[in-house]
């Protein structure tokens, strides 16, 4: 509903366009080859499709630029402006290391993070990482349509002076990169931004937190180094004056409470014994610390794995998290008769009244 709402306020390209793309998704989705692929990476494709038609929204129905909320927040948490003191001494090498990772690393990243997940991740775990995504930048993008904010290049350009949908964009400390390199990179799309005053929260910021997250909960020898590009992006951020650091905390949230989201419910346990994702025999999904009998009767918090030989470790297949089935009438908890028992119905009853 999301997407076909984007696609109706959508200007360009035409109607026959516009319904021609939507056909072909519509028949992607429902051929089952095709669909494997573009069901995950719907939520990708709406905020593609939301994002960059953002610009259509009528001024009517936008609500009020916010422009002195972010610095008051800023200096309340921090006591400062940290975005203008570390962008207050440029140097051209501190511009191609906030380069790499805002302009380049941001838009290649998620693609090598994938392809890392798919050949030594559990099966199934890319689905759940590409929806996660989505669903994110999809929530980030409506935050900032609902609560428009400048960024800090509006503070150096224009100080707290009122905003208005009119202005164009700016690539900021990007400007720099293009002139190192001698052609137009960002400076053109960044004034053409279809969100220009959507600087809260930061989707640089939850993206690269969400890849810290999901590689860490794939490769935990690897979480130094992908807490570290976390970390940097941060810094390219606020040293370009792209984002305030309030930006980054509450996109860095966003991306927290969407993974955990994922990991509780969806996403595949990683076996450390496992290397490659043709290794796995079966796939265990969401929280390893909830334990339940087989027929979900109670909660189970004790392990008794090494305890006795009267309990069994239920089918491999099963993508419950670690259940167990009493197979020793003697010993049982149900007072010598399991489910499993040879009884008839009318006992069966007795015992479960029991």
């Amino acid at each position: 509903m999301l997407a076909i709402f984007s696609l109706s306020i959508s200007q360009a390209p035409g109607p026959l366009m516009k319904t021609g793309a939507a056909l072909l998704l519509m028949i992607a989705l429902l051929m089952p080859i095709t669909r494997q692929f573009f069901l995950p990476v719907l939520p990708i494709f709406t905020w593609l499709v939301f994002f960059f038609n953002a610009r259509f929204i009528p001024v009517e129905y936008r609500p009020h630029i916010w422009v002195k909320v972010l610095p008051a927040l800023e200096n309340i948490f921090y006591g400062a402006n940290l975005s203008n003191i570390l962008s207050a001494h440029q140097h051209v090498i501190l511009d191609v290391l906030a380069w790499l990772p805002y302009g380049l690393l941001h838009f290649g990243g998620p693609f090598f993070w994938a392809i890392l997940m798919f050949f030594f991740g559990p099966p199934g775990i890319l689905p759940v990482y590409a929806r996660t995504f989505g669903y994110l930048n999809v929530v980030g993008v409506a935050i900032q349509l609902i609560f428009p904010c400048s960024p800090p290049w509006y503070e150096n350009m224009y100080g707290l002076a009122p905003a208005n949908y009119s202005m164009k964009g700016s690539p900021a400390g990007l400007a720099r990169i293009d002139e190192l390199l001698g052609f137009d990179m960002y400076t053109t799309g960044f004034t053409a931004s279809p969100l220009v005053f959507g600087a809260f929260p930061s989707l640089h910021s939850g993206n690269a937190v969400l890849e810290a997250l999901f590689m860490s909960h794939c490769f935990p020898k690897l979480r130094p180094l992908v807490i570290g590009y976390a970390l940097w992006m941060w810094w390219a951020t606020m040293y370009l004056s792209h984002h305030y650091a309030v930006d980054l905390v509450a996109g860095g949230f966003l991306a927290a409470i969407a993974f955990y989201i994922a990991q509780t419910r969806f996403l595949p346990r990683i076996q450390s014994d496992k290397t490659f994702r043709w290794d796995y025999d079966y796939v265990e999904y969401g929280d390893a610390s909830t334990k339940e009998y087989e027929y979900g009767l109670t909660v189970l918090e004790t392990d008794y794995r090494n305890s006795s030989d009267e309990w069994t470790v239920g089918s491999s297949s099963s993508i419950s998290s670690g259940s167990r089935s009493p197979v020793d009438e003697s010993q049982s908890s149900w007072e010598g008769e399991t489910l499993a028992s040879q009884v008839s119905d009318s006992e069966l009853s007795e015992i479960i009244i029991r």
